[in-house]
């Protein structure tokens, strides 16, 4: 028997306890994680944004694939499934902080840092994640316990309803949209240079990265001169043009964005580094690109700073990105973070492996 964690936004977790709780579901992207589950294992369910342990269920079938709605009421993406038996499901209000004592300094991905950053939430970055058979146990008796004791947790009910997105019908189908408040420094940039630093060493890493798995890196011509103080590549890795048939609007837009990978001809990841306080800019770049291009094939990501990711959740889902004509942004665009990038530079083999290692740093709006 193992232990898996099943990731709950409030809005998931809310269409789960509206329900019958005997079938979860995950995004199609998982299915090679899903595979790996067995009957008997538990999944750990934990709700972002509260920050809060909720459930223990038990699975009780392989995985299948079911398009009939489960947490959304049309066109929902959590198409891999489950059969499960719920051991424990707590109401919100009884849900377990995960910065409570009896949690964190005891968890083995909590214990080792302070309460107020953000540096142990690698552990929490997608569902299907395995946990150690100890930290699995513990939540297990914890949240058993809770049933029993019945503790209560306050909840600000009205920062709590703003976590729940609303679902709009799009082009082709219903996506989930947020509105962010209006914030007087959202299109301010960071004056921080420390932040301005910070970010040029997270471009120069995805650079040296994506040169050790064999790709060409284009670096805008702009932010050269700095990236090349961190990184010093190989003669011919850093493009001085970009091989590509495309208009010259959408040439430009490409040319700004902050770091990419090709292979031969084609882009095959993009990365945008912000450290602006809207979280705006590189936003705007993607869905630029989609708008421009919607028939491209390309793996977009944003990297930020880990405090900065639900952040970037809430602008990514704004109407205007939501709507475009290829689909939601948040289908094609994930969220890396700063200590993300840092963990797999940190990587010895590199160079023998695919791109795709990066599945295990990118979290998804849930």
């Amino acid at each position: 028997m193992a232990y898996y964690l099943d990731i709950f936004s409030p809005e998931t977790y809310e269409a789960f306890s509206r329900s019958p709780k005997d079938i979860t579901g995950f995004r199609a992207g998982q299915a090679h994680l899903a595979a790996r589950v067995k009957p008997g294992d538990k999944l750990i369910c934990y709700m972002t944004k509260l920050s809060r342990w909720v459930g223990v269920l038990e699975v009780v079938s392989d995985s299948f694939q079911d398009t009939t709605p489960l947490f959304y009421e049309e066109d929902d993406p959590f198409v891999i499934r489950f059969k499960v038996k719920p051991l424990v499901w707590l109401e919100k209000e009884k849900s377990i902080p995960i910065r409570e004592d009896i949690v964190w300094n005891k968890l083995s991905f909590t214990k080792d840092y302070p309460k107020v950053g953000s540096k142990w939430t690698g552990k929490l970055r997608s569902s299907l994640n395995k946990l150690d058979d100890e930290d699995g146990k513990l939540l297990e008796s914890l949240l058993l316990s809770q049933v029993e004791s019945g503790k209560t947790y306050e909840v600000n009910e009205a920062e709590y309803k703003k976590y729940l997105g609303q679902r709009i019908r799009g082009v082709e189908k219903t996506v989930s949209v947020s509105v962010p408040e209006n914030n007087d420094q959202a299109d301010e940039e960071v004056k921080d240079e420390g932040l301005v630093r910070q970010s040029i060493v997270i471009q120069a890493l995805l650079a040296k990265i994506g040169e050790k798995m064999g790709f060409k890196i284009w670096i805008p011509r702009a932010d050269r001169s700095k990236v090349l103080q961190e990184w010093q590549p190989e003669s011919g890795v850093l493009l001085d043009k970009l091989p590509l048939n495309y208009d010259q609007v959408t040439i430009k837009t490409i040319e700004q964005i902050d770091v990419l990978w090709l292979n031969k001809r084609s882009i095959v990841r993009a990365f945008e580094v912000e450290h602006t306080t809207s979280i705006y800019s590189g936003i705007l770049r993607m869905a630029d690109l989609l708008a421009l291009q919607p028939n491209m094939d390309i793996k977009l990501h944003l990297v930020a700073p880990d405090e900065r990711r639900y952040k970037v959740f809430e602008e990514i889902q704004r109407p205007v990105f939501s709507l475009l004509e290829k689909g939601a942004l948040s289908e094609y665009c994930t969220f890396i973070s700063y200590d993300g990038i840092k963990e797999l530079a940190r990587e010895k083999h590199l160079a023998r492996m695919s791109d795709k290692v990066l599945e295990d740093y990118e979290e998804v709006v849930e």
